[in-house]
């Protein structure tokens, strides 16, 4: 039974239990009425349509505007009738409506289906008949609306909202819990995938990584071929839940993004924990990891290995280290670089980070290798 059933269910229990209570007054005090049949024939009128509502509001298709205003109409009609039933002397010494508390399911039903506002609206439309029936029967308002009557009306505008709000916060949570069993249900066939994966793909491609190393010549390329494709496919089935969507701020974490970097030649490090950063700011980062790494390839050689350390200091701050063993680079060489139009590390590593609000230090020497780190801010960039 899913939570609309529950709800729905309870406004008929109730319905039926305040009608219970409104017949015992309806036949304690019918022969105090002006008119003894009028106050029998409301109370069939509530029974027939309690009936009604019970077995209308059960189909989720009825549950629209117009069986919530026939539903309205009907109490409020109730509700009027007290001003031809009751005797004058009644009205004037607070006695209780004739549908006494079953107008409160009206009112239970619009806030189930419309939330805090409709709750509200009902409770507004049927205080505005508790006023009138005393207009109708010629009685003073002041004098007809007594304790008994504004406690009624108060408690009708505080079960609008308290129920609304409660049935908006009860949805909400049954949602939060459907999202969570999805969740749960996708890492769970992610899983099944990566254990047939790792049963199939990434042992042929192992294989073909060691066979390929052994024959040599051609054979090698395609082996080191294999062996980058097997890390980046274990990086990919290992990389945990992206990063949810909803625009360029969304919160990313950056552990998967700079892992699709790793390979045979390309070792990454991250802590075990989540290195969370705006979306915006995760991926800018990224790409300068990417253009550092691209200039190991294009500077380096096919044969230099590269290093990626992410830190997250737990103060705000996310460091990233590129480290390659390549033949390094004099000091001025940069700057030569910048002033003849080649804007690589200027633009796409320089460029992002600055824009981060973050730093860059290049430490590099001839024959000691390069050294690029990268200190950024974990939260957002004005």
């Amino acid at each position: 039974m899913g939570l609309e059933t529950a709800l729905w269910r309870a406004v008929a229990v109730y319905r039926w239990v305040a009608f219970g209570y409104a017949a015992v007054l309806i036949a304690a005090n019918a022969h105090k009425y002006e008119h003894p049949l009028g106050g029998w024939a409301v109370m069939a009128v509530m029974a027939a349509w309690s009936g009604c509502t019970t077995f209308a509001y059960a189909d989720p298709s009825r549950r629209r505007r117009p069986l919530l205003a026939a539903d309205m109409a009907v109490t409020t009609g109730c509700l009027l009738s007290t001003a031809w039933v009751e005797s004058v002397w009644g009205l004037t010494h607070g006695m209780p409506t004739l549908p006494a508390s079953w107008v409160a399911a009206a009112v239970l039903a619009w806030a189930v289906a419309g939330g805090r506002r409709a709750g509200v609206a009902a409770a507004a439309i049927l205080a505005a008949g508790n006023i009138t029936i005393n207009v109708l029967a010629g009685v003073p308002p002041v004098r007809g609306l007594g304790s008994g009557t504004f406690n009624g009306i108060m408690l009708l505008f505080m079960a609008g909202l308290v129920v609304g709000h409660v049935v908006k916060l009860a949805r909400d949570a049954e949602a939060r819990l459907a999202r969570a069993v999805e969740l749960e249900a996708a890492t769970r066939e992610r899983e099944r995938l990566a254990r047939r994966i790792h049963d199939s793909v990434l042992q042929v491609l192992a294989m073909v990584q060691r066979r390929g190393g052994e024959l040599g010549g051609e054979a090698a390329e395609l082996g080191r071929l294999a062996g980058e494709q097997e890390v980046a496919l274990r990086a990919l089935i290992g990389a945990g839940t992206p990063a949810p969507a909803g625009g360029a701020e969304a919160p990313a974490d950056l552990r998967a993004l700079l892992a699709r970097h790793g390979s045979t030649s390309v070792t990454v490090s991250a802590p075990a924990t989540p290195v969370t950063l705006p979306g915006h700011a995760a991926r800018e980062i990224e790409a300068a990891v990417a253009a550092a790494l691209d200039n190991v390839r294009r500077h380096c050689g096919p044969d230099a290995r590269a290093w990626v350390l992410l830190e997250d200091d737990g103060a705000g701050g996310v460091t990233v280290s590129v480290r390659d063993d390549g033949p390094g680079m004099p000091p001025e060489r940069l700057a030569r670089a910048e002033a003849a139009g080649r804007l690589g590390v200027a633009q796409s590593i320089r460029g992002r980070v600055r824009d981060l609000g973050g730093t860059v230090t290049i430490v590099s020497a001839p024959g000691e290798g390069t050294e690029i780190e990268m200190v950024v801010p974990a939260g957002p960039v004005a």
